[in-house]
């Protein structure tokens, strides 16, 4: 099984979708983070299970909410590079892979 680690700006975004959704609604946040926690269990069982969109990216997207994990699969490790809006500014998150 590999290590699961998150870009901080990626940490980031997970922090700022729950805080947005529990404001909107309580409870809403921690099912956000709920939701973000069962996508990355499924992708550290089987991270090449998701839609790849790049040479060593893949996209797993959450199922109630409208967000994208954008992670790159190295050898030794899984790298979530973006929490992302599914509707805004799409692929603002590349300059992570470096």
């Amino acid at each position: 099984m590999k290590l699961i680690g998150f870009h901080p700006d990626a940490d980031a975004e997970v922090i700022e979708a729950a805080q947005y959704y529990e404001v909107r609604k309580t409870g809403l946040g921690s099912t956000l983070l709920s939701e973000v926690e069962k996508a990355l269990n499924q992708i550290v069982r089987n991270p090449e299970a998701s839609p790849r969109i790049g040479r060593r990216l893949w996209k797993k997207s959450l199922r109630s909410f409208p967000y994208n994990l954008f992670y790159a699969v190295y050898q030794d490790r899984i790298r979530i590079l973006a929490c992302a809006h599914q509707k805004r500014r799409p692929f603002y998150w590349r300059k992570r892979l470096k």
